[in-house]
């Protein structure tokens, strides 16, 4: 994106500002409505073109390439005294993790329909997590101007499918036609006024009673009131109001945007309060620099300030992996990290503007946090923010270099690559050489390959790619290690099932003064990680570990001599004699492997109702509702993660290519028949004498 950096010494924060996210389906047209906002805010002589590559949020060659977002895009205007810093986010599912953390900054949302293809799968999951979260969200139904724009179809879609508190704001004259129009509804519409007080009574006892009274023939409900009210439950996420439009005829975008400035919050938080804010994106600047992309909910940071980071309630001792000195230093809490900032941006009016500080309310861009990760806390983290809010991936492949002298090159680039994305979760095998990355689907792999061709000179292919299990306990189970050889330290552990969603627990039932809390502290960690990878290979979840006995050797040493490592026991000792402790006990209780399942809906013609069945069975699907229509069927099931392309691939030969197929994870279940492995990549506790020899010479 070509960007305007202007110089500024001062924060000029005497106006709200809105941060606002476009979100969507693919090919909605999220894009092209931030281009048209852009036009019409005066932050663009030319709308910006998808297909020509010409946007403004989409800077990456590669999205230019493909016509589609790949990364969260920051840009801004002016909108009658307030800042609207605009974030464009990806549509495609496959990139659906730079939504997630585009949520935890918003003010409010614009959720894009399209008015030809309606509510589509990716719409439902957002707007289900819009709806938890209580962002407030406008709906604009786009491209009304296409043909095949069925508009009253696609609103009862919206209520059918998303939810029932939706409200249209105005109409649709000549859909389906360059010449379609979005027209306002008014006060003089007595339609729309008693839908609307119906609408909002349902959540005001207040209104609903003078609703009632209005109805007995008293004093109606004034217009003013119900504008009032719609403000103030569209802010509070009860009521979401819907708009027409085309954003490439410039129809109804108009009243989206007064329906931005009158319906959404622009929150002024508390410049002179403790700074409190997220990061929602790193990126690395022409000198290999992080960048950190945060959101300050409140206080103020100026350049020079040392700023504390890092995940709340975790040790995050991290080095940069390019050393130097934006390598973080140690905070006075031991949980986080901080580092000086050294310079600061914000977003002015569709360009950058340097600043010496930045507060509460406002994005800024921020440099010098060399050890920053995306989804970190700076300064005091919030209480009870969600760390998650859609599913995980759930698939894997092994990154291979064609060349096999840039092994080392591969795992830089990747490693910098996981800074910008947490969720493709490394996976170090130094047995094999190989490094593996979580995905969310086929499109990210070929995004990947393009970006590590493109950007760090590293040619890849790929493995085929497989679906992500889990592991749980199937029982209790428990170990004890004392002295064993060459360790000097003592360990018992009992691992017990937890309830689903638990993650993993760690208790003692010995005393904390029984030996050095770096001892203790040193079994927990290594348990974590152990759990990584459990009998069948894979990470071990829902489970608590509790630590029934410990001992050690008191530091010693001979008479007038040093320390003696062979008479006392070290953080080491512990480290290396817990996996084998942890993976006795996991025999013990035994695992059950478990494999994500999506939850399907598969809209189809009545008369493909037999074979649509009959393929769903071969796959494994386990249909739950069932429904055959003159004209249609719909099936909605469950079906492995792993069978999904399968179906996707079948389904227009099943049905002339008129099925449409919806789905999304929804949760785990376990494998039928023999459970898959994945090959292990640490050090083997399973295999015991392997194990000991390989730890005997690594030390």
């Amino acid at each position: 994106m070509p960007v305007t950096t202007r110089v500024s010494t001062t924060d000029r924060t005497s106006h709200p500002t809105l941060n606002l996210g476009i979100l969507a389906h693919v090919d909605a047209g999220k894009t092209s409505l931030t281009e048209r906002l852009l036009h019409d805010a005066g932050v663009t002589d030319e709308i910006g073109s998808v297909d020509d590559g010409s946007t403004q949020t989409d800077s990456l060659a590669l999205e230019r390439r493909r016509g589609i977002t790949i990364k969260s895009a920051v840009v801004s205007f002016a909108l009658d005294g307030t800042t609207v810093n605009l974030i464009d986010t990806p549509g495609h599912p496959d990139f659906i993790a730079e939504v997630e953390r585009v949520l935890s900054v918003l003010d409010g949302a614009v959720l894009v329909v399209s008015a030809v293809e309606g509510v589509q799968a990716q719409t439902r999951i957002l707007m289900r997590t819009l709806r938890r979260l209580r962002i407030p969200t406008l709906i604009f139904v786009n491209k009304i101007d296409r043909a095949g724009a069925r508009c009253d179809r696609v609103l009862g879609a919206l209520a059918g499918k998303l939810t029932s508190a939706v409200v249209p704001m105005g109409q649709v004259r000549e859909a389906g036609t360059r010449r379609a129009e979005a027209v306002p509804y008014s006060a003089e519409d007595p339609e729309f006024t008693a839908n609307l007080a119906e609408l909002l009574a349902e959540s005001d006892d207040e209104l609903l009673a003078a609703y009632v009274d209005a109805a007995d023939g008293e004093m109606p409900l004034s217009y003013e009131r119900l504008s009032a009210e719609l403000a103030a439950q569209s802010r509070r996420a009860l009521v979401h109001p819907v708009y027409f439009g085309s954003a490439i005829t410039g129809a109804g975008v108009a009243a989206l945007t007064a329906g931005i400035r009158e319906l959404l919050p622009a929150p002024e938080g508390d410049p002179d309060a403790p700074v409190s804010g997220t990061v929602f994106k790193v990126e690395r600047g022409p000198a290999g620099e992080k960048i950190a992309y945060a959101r300050l909910f409140s206080g103020t940071v100026a350049v020079r300030d040392v700023l504390p980071f890092g995940p709340a309630g975790e040790t995050s001792e991290r080095a940069d992996a390019s050393g130097g000195a934006e390598g973080p230093q140690r905070a006075e809490d031991p949980a986080r990290a901080e580092s000086k900032v050294t310079a600061i941006s914000v977003f002015e009016q569709g360009g950058e503007e340097r600043l010496t500080a930045v507060s509460a309310g406002r994005i800024g861009k921020l440099w010098g946090l060399g050890g920053i990760r995306v989804g970190d806390a700076i300064g005091v983290p919030r209480a009870g923010v969600a760390d998650r809010h859609f599913a995980p991936p759930t698939l894997e492949t092994v990154v291979v270099p064609r060349r096999p002298a840039d092994r080392s090159a591969l795992h830089v680039a990747l490693s910098q690559l996981a800074e910008q994305d947490p969720l493709i979760d490394l996976r170090q095998d130094d047995v094999r050489g190989e490094v593996s990355v979580s995905l969310y689907g086929e499109v990210q792999k070929e995004v990947i390959q393009a970006t590590l061709a493109e950007e760090f000179g590293v040619d890849v292919t790929f493995r085929e790619t497989t679906t992500i299990c889990i592991e749980r306990p199937a029982g209790r189970g428990s170990a004890y290690e004392k002295d064993l050889d060459p360790f000097l330290g003592t360990v018992g552990l009992r691992i017990d099932p937890a309830p689903v969603g638990a993650g993993i627990g760690f208790r003692l039932e010995v005393e904390l003064g029984s030996m050095p809390y770096a001892f203790f502290k040193a079994v927990e960690e290594t348990v974590t990680e152990t759990l990584r990878e459990g009998i069948h290979g894979w990470q071990v979840t829902d489970c608590t570990v509790t630590m029934t006995h410990s001992g050690y050797w008191p530091r010693q040493s001979h008479s007038h001599a040093v320390f003696d490592k062979s008479m006392s026991s070290t953080a080491g000792d512990f480290r290396n004699l817990t996996p084998l402790v942890v993976m006795s006990a996991l025999e013990e209780a035994g695992t059950t492997v478990y494999e994500p399942m999506h939850r399907f809906r598969v809209e189809a013609p009545a008369d493909t109702f037999g074979p649509l069945m009959s393929a769903l069975s071969r796959l494994g699907a386990v249909p739950h509702t069932q429904e055959l229509h003159t004209a249609v069927c719909l099936l909605e099931g469950d079906i492995a993660a792993a069978r999904v392309h399968a179906l996707e691939q079948q389904l227009p030969g099943l049905t002339r290519g008129e099925g449409v197929l919806e789905s999304a994870y929804d949760h785990y279940a376990p494998v039928r028949g023999r459970p898959p492995s994945r090959p292990r990549t640490d050090l083997d506790p399973l295999n015991r004498k392997e194990y000991l020899l390989r730890v005997a010479r690594r030390v």
